[in-house]
């Protein structure tokens, strides 16, 4: 079994999976709550199993981009308990992940067709969304960039492919994207159920990541406020 974790976005979520589909869930959407609830979180899937953190085949967490400290509170998590159990460390694409969540159920509520594009969105802050797109079989088309979204987006696609936009970036397109043929889902919900499928093949593969040092894909500098008041007099 692999534990998956997911803090890319103010959803904290945590996935116990199989090969076959998931066998425990726990989540929060309360924001800002990740370093409080994600190890309890862990703690409470693996009893409910049964199993120890050395019974896991492996650890796969949300590699990026997303929220800074949402990041770097899962991959903390993710290393520690890998560098612990002696146990491989497998990072996703947080758009991979998404990518899988929304095509599992999209052909029942869209009747995909081979032409149609899939493109999950991450707010990233200061009217950038963190981007990229998909075809239906999963390739990756367009590189995961971070943007400031115009009308001129997309363009680069033909109009006769249907583009569907998901995730907590997509909102912020609605109504500034000047093009036919988009669609903006805008109750799609992230979940660490979703990172299974790419977990399992990176597991399959052998493809895991150095616990020393592996770090999240931040995509753009982590940028700080400067105080309004100098609370020091200085």
């Amino acid at each position: 079994m692999i534990l998956c974790v997911e803090t890319a976005t103010d959803l904290c979520s945590v996935a116990l999976c199989d090969s076959g589909g998931t066998v425990a869930l726990r989540e929060n959407d309360k924001g800002r709550s990740h370093a409080s609830v994600l190890t309890v979180f862990i703690e409470e899937i693996l009893r409910e199993a049964g199993i120890r953190a050395a019974d896991l085949n492996a650890v796969a967490v949300s590699k990026g981009p997303g929220s800074y400290t949402g990041l770097r509170i899962g991959v903390s998590v993710a290393k520690g308990i890998t560098y612990a159990a002696s146990i491989p460390l497998i990072g996703v694409d947080t758009t991979r992940s998404m990518f899988h969540g929304f095509s599992d159920s999209a052909d029942n509520n869209f009747n995909i067709t081979s032409t149609d594009l899939f493109c999950p969105a991450l707010d990233a802050r200061r009217m950038e969304v963190y981007y990229t797109v998909y075809d239906v079989k999963g390739n990756m088309i367009s590189q995961i960039k971070a943007e400031i979204i115009d009308k001129n987006s997309f363009s680069e696609f033909p109009e006769t492919s249907r583009i569907f936009m998901f995730g907590d970036g997509a909102a912020k397109c609605i109504g500034v994207v000047n093009r036919k043929n988009i669609t903006f889902v805008s109750d799609f919900r992230m979940s660490a159920s979703f990172m299974r499928k790419p977990a399992y093949e990176a597991l399959n593969n052998n493809r895991f990541e150095n616990v020393a040092y592996f770090e999240p894909f931040y995509l753009k500098d982590f940028l700080t406020s400067k105080p309004v008041k100098n609370v020091l007099r200085k």
